[in-house]
């Protein structure tokens, strides 16, 4: 029975490959024109993304098109809101390439933030971003952020440390996303030591998609916050699973109704 101080919540986190499909390592290849046009069934895609979205309170994205020529011009995480019946949505377009393709980090919400930012982050190559939404007042309100790190793990540690920076004095926090790595790594361990947040308590792999055996997509919760349950499922054809997390939120950390 749910406690009349706290409230769960339905999290989502999805690397979504812009709706295009990668079933198999050789699609990366075959399939690669799909990641610079706008042919294909990227919107039936997005329809099932907005399906499985709609169960949920807050949903973090990755990868997701913010308007370029291979979606169509369609920015995907407004499109995603509308389909899924969401109130709140914000993005955050972080990597263009020569204006064919274009990404972006983005977040679904049926709560209202009392504010949302934008932080680019540190590395090697530019174009990586970190979306930091808060759902209450003052330090102790709820902290939600996404983010997309790097694939080299020295861009890793630096974004780490900023990321660790910006959420070490909101002890009511989430953080989730596509990492890159395992929670295990030595990287990880600044998040671990300069916030409440935790390792995960169990492994969920979620890449590749078509046979998961790599946990690096990840709902991390502060040590204040109770998780109830999480699972991987099919995000439509992207290369990744998709991470559903119930947790518990203090409702002092929260806007009142």
């Amino acid at each position: 029975m749910n406690s009349p101080h706290a409230r769960t919540l339905r999290l989502l986190t999805a690397n979504i490959q812009a709706g295009s499909s990668t079933r198999r390592y050789s699609d990366y290849v075959t399939r690669s024109w799909s990641h610079a046009l706008p042919a294909g069934r990227k919107r039936s895609s997005l329809d099932a993304i907005a399906t499985l979205a709609s169960g949920h309170d807050i949903v973090g994205l990755q990868e997701a098109d913010p308007g370029s020529l291979r979606s169509g011009f369609t920015n995907q995480t407004h499109y995603l809101a509308q389909q899924a019946g969401f109130s709140y949505w914000s993005h955050q377009p972080n990597r263009r390439m020569g204006g064919v393709a274009s990404s972006a980090n983005g977040l679904l919400s049926r709560l209202q933030p009392v504010e949302v930012q934008d932080h680019a982050l540190p590395g090697r190559i530019g174009g990586r971003g970190v979306l930091l939404a808060k759902f209450g007042e003052g330090r102790e309100g709820l902290a939600v952020a996404v983010a997309h790190l790097s694939l080299g793990a020295g861009s890793r540690l630096s974004q780490l440390g900023f990321i660790a920076d910006l959420l070490a004095d909101h002890p009511n926090a989430v953080l989730m996303g596509d990492f890159n790595c395992l929670a295990e790594r030595p990287e990880m361990q600044v998040l671990y030591q300069k916030t409440q947040l935790q390792p995960p308590g169990c492994v969920v792999p979620t890449f590749p998609s078509w046979r998961p055996d790599r946990a690096i997509d990840h709902i991390l919760v502060s040590s204040t916050l109770q998780q109830r349950s999480v699972e991987a499922v099919p995000a439509a054809f992207s290369d990744h699973l998709a991470l559903a997390m119930q947790i518990d939120v203090p409702t002092s950390a929260l806007r009142p109704a």
